[in-house]
C-alpha cells in the first residue's frame, strides 16, 4: 500500500457525519523524510493526520488549508498544509526532540508542544484567506482540534488522533477521525455517539490490530442507521519546484538581495516540507529579477 486513504460516512437522519482515515502511510512518509524521534514521529503524525481530515472538507481543488501550532514546547511551531483531497505536507522547528514518557506511559506529544496557540488558515481563492484561532488546550493536538472546531465554526465535534511508533522510530499505524454533528441534528443521538466512542478508544490500535475504516465507522456508528459514501486516496505531497524557489528568491527585498551577491558560491534553498535542495548562481537569480520586474505587478512566490 503506496497511500493512505480517507473515507466518509453519513448517518441516514443526516445528524452526524464521519470523516476517518488510515494515515500510516502519510505518516512514515514524513518518517523517512524528517528522521524524527519517537516522540516528534507522534507529534507530526497527528498533526498530518489532523491536516489531512480537515482540508479534506475543503470545496474546491485550488483551496488549501494550513494547520499550525504556536506552543512554547520544545519542539516549536508545527505547521501543515493540506489540499481539498486530503494530500498534506508538514514539519516541526525542531525535529529531534525526545522526552520520557508522560503520566500515562504514552509518548509525551502534549509536553512537546506546549501552551499556546492554533491556527487554522484557508486559502479559498479569495483576496483575503480565512484565519481561525484557538488556543492550545492540551499540546496533545485531538483535544485542540475539537477545540477549534466548538470556537471558531461552532461544530460539535470529536477528534480522535493516534500514531504508533516501533524501536526504529518508524510509523507502523497511524489514523484519525473528525465525528461531527450536523446543523438540526437529533439531539436523541448524542449519547448514543459518546458512548460509542468511549467504546472505540484508540483509533491506531484499532488500525494496528487489522480493523478496517469500514469496522470503526461500524463501532461509532453502532446502533445508528449510516450510510458510507466516499472514499480516496491520499497521500504525504510536497509540491515544491526549483522555479518556484527561484522566483521565490529573486523576490526578496533589495537589501537581502545585496547580501546574497556579497556571499561566495551559490545560494541553496532547502525545501522544509520534503528536504529537497536547490542551488543557484547569483546570475540566474538576478536575471529573474530582473524578468520578474518586467511585469507588472508580478512578484515573489511561496514555494
Amino acid at each position: 500500500m503506496s497511500s493512505s486513504v480517507i473515507k466518509r460516512a453519513i448517518t441516514r437522519d443526516g445528524s452526524a457525519r464521519l470523516i476517518i482515515t488510515d494515515s500510516t502511510e502519510i505518516v512514515k512518509k514524513a518518517c523517512e523524510i524528517h528522521k524524527m524521534s519517537k516522540t516528534m514521529t507522534a507529534v507530526l503524525g497527528r498533526a498530518l493526520t489532523a491536516a489531512s481530515l480537515m482540508g479534506s472538507l475543503l470545496k474546491d481543488t485550488d483551496n488549501t488549508l494550513t494547520l499550525q501550532f504556536r506552543g512554547n514546547g520544545p519542539c516549536g511551531s508545527i505547521v501543515c498544509v493540506g489540499d481539498y483531497k486530503g494530500n498534506v505536507k508538514g514539519y516541526c522547528d525542531d525535529m529531534t526532540v525526545e522526552l520520557p514518557p508522560n503520566s500515562q506511559g504514552k509518548l509525551d506529544v502534549g509536553g512537546a508542544v506546549g501552551r499556546g496557540s492554533m491556527y487554522v488558515i484557508k486559502d479559498l481563492g479569495m483576496n483575503e484567506p480565512y484565519i481561525g484561532v484557538s488556543p492550545i488546550v492540551s499540546g496533545e493536538i485531538a483535544e485542540d482540534i475539537t477545540e477549534y472546531y466548538a470556537q471558531s465554526e461552532q461544530t460539535p465535534t470529536v477528534c480522535s488522533l493516534g500514531v504508533r511508533v516501533d524501536k526504529n522510530n518508524m510509523c507502523y499505524a497511524a489514523g484519525g477521525y473528525l465525528l461531527q454533528l450536523l446543523p438540526y441534528y437529533d439531539e436523541t443521538i448524542i449519547d448514543t455517539l459518546e458512548a460509542n466512542v468511549a467504546k472505540a478508544g484508540s483509533v491506531s490500535k484499532q488500525i494496528a490490530d487489522g480493523m478496517s475504516l469500514e469496522d470503526i465507522a461500524a463501532v461509532l456508528f453502532e446502533s445508528i442507521e449510516y450510510d458510507m459514501f466516499d472514499e480516496f486516496d491520499t497521500e504525504y505531497r510536497c509540491g515544491c519546484t526549483r522555479e518556484k524557489y527561484l522566483r521565490s528568491i529573486a523576490g526578496l527585498g533589495d537589501s537581502d538581495i545585496k547580501d546574497l551577491a556579497e556571499k561566495d558560491g551559490p545560494v541553496e534553498a532547502v525545501c522544509s516540507f520534503c528536504g529537497a535542495k536547490y542551488t543557484f548562481d547569483m546570475d540566474e537569480i538576478l536575471e529573474k529579477r530582473k524578468e520578474m520586474k518586467e511585469k507588472t505587478g508580478d512578484g515573489p512566490e511561496e514555494p
